[in-house]
């Protein structure tokens, strides 16, 4: 039975001037997934993880992580999580050999358990072990980030917007190294994106919050199942002067003389479309549907949730 790598239970957090960032949250990362954590700016994504991190405190609620209750035995906890921030707060006058080093130290790693030079390798910075973090590029910087994280081994890695503003390389392999630390050694990831065609390719299951709640979690094929919005793509062989009109089908025109009819699977078949469309002359050059992604579910969602 698979175990729970973080376990939070009515997590509430306001700050001072009664701002609710979270408003009980409860929420299970299953060990060994590859979990997303969604939401819009504002939503409470970050304050969940600088209190993962032992960065901020939380006002009520529990936070187990890898089995250790965060207020009994915060050093455990902490050992246990790699958080790679947003932000890029590197010292700039330490190289990455030694901010690794360093690194290494605060979390009390030994000096012969320590994986500098695998790490470096990993990120990419081994020519670069040497050169101040102040004259690497902005990728640079965020490879070093989660070396960071890494240096003591823990069994779950945050990464918070690992690749806002990133190249595509940069992005490939930060995704490469997060599937071979999850397929490898089965170190449990937590994401947060933007991107959320990152989010549909990488994530087993995924969490959306908003204002401070969870509105959602599910596995990723489940919440893409949640929209049964489809689209049907026609290219007519001339142009038709109406567009199809019919009871649940929505139609309008696009780019290149395509034609776009939405309708809801539940209550509409393809087939009735393509009658639609047959009943009202309209002969076919090349027809193809498509499906809701996780843009629209995120969509749906957030909009859908009011504010308090």
């Amino acid at each position: 039975m698979t175990q729970d790598a973080i376990r939070i239970e009515g997590l509430r957090k306001t700050y001072a001037g009664g701002k609710q960032a979270l408003k009980g949250i409860d929420l299970a990362v299953p060990e060994g997934s590859i979990f997303g954590l969604l939401g819009p700016n504002g939503a409470g994504k970050s304050t969940l993880i600088n209190i993962l991190a032992g960065l901020v405190l939380k006002t009520a609620g529990k936070v187990t992580i890898w089995g250790w209750d965060q207020d009994r035995n915060p050093r455990q906890s902490r050992a246990a999580i790699g958080v790679m921030p947003q932000e890029l707060n590197l010292d700039p006058f330490f190289p990455p050999r030694a901010a690794l080093e360093v690194q290494a130290g605060l979390y009390g790693v030994p000096k012969k358990d320590r994986r500098t030079e695998e790490i470096l390798e990993m990120i990419g910075l081994s020519d670069k072990a040497e050169a101040y973090a102040r004259t690497l590029s902005g990728g640079m910087r965020r490879r070093l980030l989660l070396g960071k994280a890494l240096v003591h081994q823990p069994h779950i890695l945050v990464l918070d917007e690992p690749t806002a503003g990133v190249d595509i390389e940069l992005r490939q392999m930060l995704w490469r190294n997060v599937r071979r630390l999850n397929q490898e050694t089965g170190m449990t990831i937590i994401l947060t994106t933007h991107y959320l065609e990152e989010a549909e390719q990488m994530c087993d299951e995924i969490a959306i919050i908003n204002h401070g709640e969870v509105v959602a979690r599910d596995s990723t094929a489940n919440l893409l199942g949640q929209l049964d919005a489809k689209t049907m793509v026609i290219t007519p062989e001339s142009d038709p002067v109406t567009l199809p009109q019919g009871p649940g089908i929505t139609a309008e025109r696009r780019e290149g003389g395509l034609i776009a009819l939405s309708y809801r699977a539940r209550e509409t078949s393809a087939e009735q479309v393509l009658q639609l469309i047959h009943t009202q002359g309209i002969r076919l050059r090349d027809v193809r549907t498509e499906q809701a992604d996780l843009e629209d579910v995120f969509l749906e969602l957030t909009r859908s949730t009011p504010a308090a």
